[in-house]
Formats: C-alpha cells, structure tokens, sequence
C-alpha cells in the first residue's frame, strides 16, 4: 500500500507542460513612415585650352610690302634640360625639346601706297600658350521625400 501511496503522491505533485496557442490581440493594423533626405553635390569644372603652334595673319588694302615675304623669319629654338649624374657616375635624365617661333623684330615693312588714299591693315600674332580658361563652380541642392503607408489585417 505503501508503494501504491509514493505513487499516487508522485503522480498528484507533478506538473505537465502543456503548449498554449499564442493568439495575437489584434484584428488589424498599419505603420507609416516619412524619410526626407537633402544632398548638396558641389562641382567645380575647369576646362584649359592651349595653342601647341603659333598664328600670324597680315590682312589689308592699300597696303604695300615692296615685294617681301608676308611673315617674319621663323625661328626654330632648343632647349635641353641639363642631365644629372646618379651616385655611379652615370649620366641619366638627358631631355631635349624645341619648338617654332616668329622673329617678330625681323619682319616685312608695310606701307601705304598711296599716301592720301583710303586704306585697312591689319597684324595679328598668338603664339603657343594657355589660350583660354573657364571655371564653372556650381552646386546642386537635391531634396527627396518618401512616405510609406503598410496594412495588415489578420
């Protein structure tokens, strides 16, 4: 009897663990969200222009040379950039660039050839160099707003 009591008393103390269906408390729902973002884009745009030659135009009319060439001697210069010497002694780095260019205080002599008379002359030189620049600093403001509305009903 003894035995049949532990067990009974065993069987009554114990607890059993039972699963619980989990059942949500809502019937319907949603969530809205609203972003702004703003981004500044900066730029700045160089744009240089170079001449790699030169450009001599004579124009006119009741003008004169006596017969000489229209432009000036040209003139072919060389520059070399001194080479220099390593630790060993070897010479390294030798470089050597040349370019045209106009004499202009040797140039043809213009005259009117009638003195008196209507007359157009006209003398333009550009050499090599930087011709034009243009730097353009812009910036743009870009503003973007997102709203989002989600439902859920159960």
């Amino acid at each position: 009897m003894n035995k049949l009591l532990t067990v009974l008393l065993l069987l009554s103390g114990s607890t059993v663990a039972k699963a619980v269906p989990v059942v949500p408390n809502f019937t319907q729902g949603s969530m809205t969200s609203h972003t702004e973002t703003t981004s500044n884009v900066t730029e700045t745009i160089n744009s240089v222009d170079y001449r790699t030659g030169w450009e001599y135009t004579v124009t006119g009319s009741g003008i004169s040379n006596n017969g000489e060439r229209l432009n000036p001697t040209v003139n072919t210069s060389t520059v070399t950039i001194n080479p220099t010497a390593d630790g060993t002694g070897e010479v390294t780095g030798a470089v050597t660039s040349s370019f045209d260019a106009l004499d202009l205080s040797n140039q043809s002599q213009f005259t009117i050839s009638t003195p008196g008379d209507a007359f157009q002359f006209s003398q333009t030189y550009s050499g090599p160099g930087l011709t034009n620049q243009t730097i353009i600093q812009r910036t743009t403001v870009v503003e973007s707003v997102t709203d989002t509305t989600s439902t859920f009903t159960q």
